[in-house]
């Protein structure tokens, strides 16, 4: 068979118009959770530099906080609209105050814990709109000093220059992600050592209403790998539209349907308990390839163009496969020279057109890469890649054998079991 490149179909699904405006689309049943007048609402945001997969491990463990907050108080917590990350890199220059239904489904996520959207939280707080206290997490000046790890947190000073400052009528302005018409009335550093759960205590029983954590990654998780984790993780289900192209995208091109591949989704998370070896995945290969800064970060684990091929075109006769789907941020000349080192083999990739670039977003884009590489029959990602991990999380919830899931790519010096370890065997817990 060519060589090929699959340049993304015109997606014959609609696009609610809906998902322009912020609102969940493939949900038109979502209700949002009720709100009294003593419901309270919980804000955070994430350290700019951050991508968008580790933001998604800091909602899971932000969700941890909630349900310990819930336990006495009626607490909502407010989703933080997408801006522009570094990876998102695409000539499309409106990725601001993006809404979470974009890439996710709002209903599947309130299973597990009642959470909406800002524009929602500006609509019953008015406009404009003023956030009671902002709490600004931050490590403590020189690490661990008691010789031993202990949870603690306390009112500090900065330790770099505020985020936000006091206008002339004393509200602190501003990161609001992208708002220009929200404030906060108070502003404190708070130096914080500690699980998510454990800033309880800092929120309960106080008299503001709504309160904002900006540099939420400073929670640790309360249970790494663990059932609440994993519970936080199952809910966070991809929007409808975005998976309904991805499976289109498999059904075309790669010969594969979620009921030949036993990877079909049951409605409620919570109803699916898969066991491994349950899913058998599609007749092709996905690889995710990391490229761009990990040649430079993470120079080691990247293998040549040239090794990545041989790689792939190995596990293709281990497997009995002849194709291969690959997920790569990689140069598009780049993208050409390793087809060129897979001759008789089909190669495919998912490249929107304008208008699914402009509808989906860059966010969109690599939530189709990872659901695609999610279904197939066997995967290898790149090593310290949280865009991988996330695709071993897929795969561990749709119910495929480990082995056919933790593998990575090694680099050209690490052609040995010893040089190359591949990912730590830990699966999921339902």
């Amino acid at each position: 068979m060519n060589l090929i490149t699959v340049i993304a179909f015109c997606a014959v699904f609609s696009v609610h118009l809906s998902v322009l405006n912020g609102e969940p689309s493939g949900s038109d049943d979502y209700i949002p959770p009720p709100i009294s007048e003593t419901t309270k609402f919980l804000l955070y945001d994430v350290n700019p530099g951050e991508g968008f997969n580790l933001r998604r491990d800091v909602y899971v463990r932000i969700v941890e906080l909630i349900k310990t907050l819930r336990e006495k108080e009626d607490w909502i917590l407010v989703l933080p609209p997408w801006s522009r990350l570094y990876h998102w890199q695409s000539p499309v220059h409106d990725q601001i105050k993006l809404p979470w239904s974009m890439f996710f489904d709002l209903i599947s996520l309130n299973r597990y814990v009642p959470v909406i959207e800002f524009e929602h939280f500006v609509k019953v707080v008015g406009e404009p709109t003023v956030i009671d206290q902002i709490y600004y997490l931050q490590y403590y000046k020189g690490g661990f000093t008691s010789g031993g790890w202990v949870e603690k947190f306390d009112f500090t000073e900065c330790n770099e220059p505020a985020r936000y400052v006091q206008d002339p009528n004393g509200q602190y302005r501003g990161w609001f992600y992208g708002y220009d018409t929200v404030s906060a009335a108070n502003f404190s550093c708070v130096s914080y050592q500690g699980v998510a759960s454990f800033a309880a205590p800092l929120l309960q029983d106080k008299p503001f209403r709504s309160v904002m954590l900006p540099r939420g990654e400073s929670l640790l998780h309360n249970h790494f790998g663990q059932y609440s984790y994993w519970a936080a993780r199952r809910s966070m289900r991809f929007a409808k539209h975005l998976r309904l192209v991805g499976d289109e995208f498999r059904r075309k091109y790669l010969n594969s349907t979620d009921e030949e591949d036993r990877t079909v989704l049951l409605d409620d998370w919570r109803e699916m308990k898969r066991q491994h070896g349950d899913a058998l995945g599609g007749p092709y290969l996905g690889v995710h390839l990391r490229r761009k800064d990990f040649l430079y970060g993470h120079k080691k684990d990247v293998p040549s163009l040239e090794f990545a091929a041989e790689q792939i075109s190995g596990l293709l006769s281990a497997h009995k496969l002849n194709a291969v789907f690959i997920a790569t941020d990689a140069a598009d000349e780049d993208f050409e020279h390793l087809k060129e080192h897979l001759p008789g083999v089909q190669v495919l990739q998912f490249v929107p057109t304008h208008e699914q670039l402009h509808t989906f977003k860059d966010g969109g884009v690599a939530i189709i890469d990872q659901w695609i590489c999610a279904h197939a029959r066997y995967f290898i990602g790149t090593q310290e890649s949280t865009f991988s991990f996330r695709i071993h999380e897929e795969r561990e919830i749709l119910g495929f054998k480990t082995e056919m899931t933790l593998n990575r790519l090694c680099g050209d010096e690490q052609r040995t079991a010893e040089a190359c370890e591949q990912p730590g065997r830990w699966t999921i817990v339902q």
